[in-house]
């Protein structure tokens, strides 16, 4: 986890762990895409799909993925939920993890969070844009509700 502080606070980040990441698995020139999961493809131990030979890629990959949620809180459900396959995974299975790291790869974020603060009952947003690996537009602002 990497920590840069200003005067305006801690920021943490992951961004060295997820590029590591993205190299172990290969994935580093993997065409990025919108979103961590296809929505309308449900996925169940009982999956059509072939059984993993050696599961223990997948395990690892899964427990990779679940320390990076520590500050990308919206995977949590995600890596959550294909957590669930440890013990049967398939290939079908393996494939969403997959994507989950091509999610990895989108440059553009966006950060809300709603009367955050109980007694002011402002709210945070943000957003950034990339352009390659550096950062060309960032905003964030509070508002009161």
């Amino acid at each position: 986890m990497e920590v840069a502080r200003s005067n305006k606070g801690i920021l943490l980040y992951q961004r060295k762990y997820a590029l590591d990441i993205l190299e172990d698995t290969g994935m580093l020139g993997s065409k990025p895409c919108s979103t961590p999961m296809e929505y309308a493809k449900k996925l169940a131990s009982s999956e059509i799909g072939t059984p993993l030979t050696d599961p223990s890629p997948y395990r690892r990959l899964m427990g990779k993925l679940l320390y990076l949620t520590h500050t990308w809180p919206n995977l949590s459900f995600y890596v959550g939920h294909l957590s669930q396959f440890l013990s049967k995974s398939t290939n079908v299975h393996f494939e969403g993890a997959k994507r989950i790291l091509r999610y990895l790869k989108v440059k553009g974020y966006n950060v809300l969070d709603w009367a955050r603060c109980p007694d002011s009952r402002k709210s945070v947003s943000g957003y950034c844009f990339y352009l390659g690996n550096s950062l060309i537009y960032g905003r964030a602002r509070s508002n009161k509700w």
